[in-house]
């Protein structure tokens, strides 16, 4: 029987390259490390979230600057 040479798909891992790709500081060992590890399907649907939460917060914090 063969075995996967991939590590474990970390949900904690995948947020943070997702995470330090929102901020732009990524080093290019950890990102290459991250192309080999992480699967698209969850970089995306992490990715996703995070734009959802960042714009939520985003219209959260202007209503209550302009409310007050």
């Amino acid at each position: 029987m063969a075995t996967n040479p991939r590590k474990k798909i970390s949900l904690w891992r995948t947020i943070k390259a997702v995470a330090w790709s929102f901020v732009g500081l990524r080093a290019r060992g950890d990102y290459e490390e991250d192309i080999k590890n992480l699967s698209p399907i969850h970089i995306m649907v992490v990715g996703l979230i995070g734009i959802f939460v960042f714009v939520a917060t985003l219209v959260l914090l202007v209503n209550w600057m302009v409310a007050t």
